[in-house]
């Protein structure tokens, strides 16, 4: 099975008595991210997010199908995600590794276990039918912060998606086009992003954003999931070195402050986005003819 290649005993000697000296191998501050920046496709639903030289595509997509018969009100929210060789050669095709599922569980627990898309308003006619929303979450480069760059890769693409407008009448239930009705945005009821900390020389340092170099020296991580309110939707911490109780919620108190960071990225991206798309106010007026 491949595997990524491991940084030499130079190499881990010489990160570690850098972090050692409060000095990151790239500059950076403990506390701080790489750059990021998010762009959208021409389609709604389409975000491509880079976090330093990590990046992530996702994409949003929907049908109508019928609920599961136990959630009758509800409609279906599931992730997907994927791991290209081209990313990086430790990823097979086919093959699923440790990596990937853990990816998807944290996933899962920090969009859609915390409630992050409102189910119910993708409900259309209740035990009959709703709507499939569906992200599919595809890692281009690998250098670190997977699980950060891909949670931020999901809320934005989210956040950009446009659904059909749909009308029932008489219990038959009718898809409109983009060009007969605007489309519909996602009702989201919070938007959470992951912040991953490393621990090092038994957990004394951590740092926020650990590239694939950094990561693979380090002892342990923990993964926490907030939103701009600062409320705490998930803390994972998979084994690892341990940590003392109070320096483990002062690392959680600097990932809260840095979701914020984040999250107004995201915000400023979609606000340009939206006006490069509403191009001569198009939108509006389609608007306007709606109404009337």
């Amino acid at each position: 099975m491949p595997r990524e290649a491991e940084p030499s005993l130079n190499e881990r000697a010489f990160v570690l008595k850098a972090l050692r000296e409060n000095i990151r191998i790239d500059g950076r501050a403990f506390d701080a991210f790489r750059d990021i920046s998010v762009t959208f496709g021409d389609e709604y639903g389409v975000a491509d997010v880079r976090l330093g030289k990590t990046r992530v595509l996702a994409r949003i997509s929907a049908e109508v199908a019928a609920p599961f018969p136990d959630r009758k009100f509800d409609g279906i929210f599931t992730i997907t995600t994927e791991l290209s060789p081209m990313a990086s050669p430790a990823f097979e095709v086919g093959r699923q590794t440790d990596q990937e599922t853990l990816l998807s569980r944290l996933l899962e627990k920090a969009i859609r276990r915390s409630n992050a898309l409102d189910t119910e308003a993708l409900c259309i006619v209740a035990g009959q039918r709703c709507w499939n929303v569906r992200a599919d979450v595809h890692v281009l480069d690998y250098d670190g912060g997977l699980v950060d760059a891909s949670c931020a890769a999901v809320i934005a693409a989210l956040r950009h998606f446009r659904r059909p407008e749909v009308a029932v009448e008489g219990g038959v239930v009718t898809v409109y086009t983009l060009a007969e009705r605007v489309p519909v945005p996602l009702a989201m009821l919070h938007h959470p992003l992951c912040v991953t900390l490393s621990f090092f020389h038994g957990g004394e340092v951590v740092l926020v954003d650990a590239t694939l170099q950094e990561q693979q020296v380090s002892e342990g991580e923990m993964v926490v999931t907030a939103n701009r309110h600062g409320e705490v939707c998930q803390i994972a911490k998979l084994g690892g070195v341990p940590t003392d109780a109070l320096m483990l919620l002062g690392a959680v108190e600097m990932a809260v402050a840095k979701v914020g960071g984040v999250g107004s990225v995201i915000s400023q991206a979609l606000e340009e986005n939206a006006k490069k798309m509403d191009v001569g106010g198009m939108l509006a007026e389609l608007s306007a003819e709606n109404e009337r």
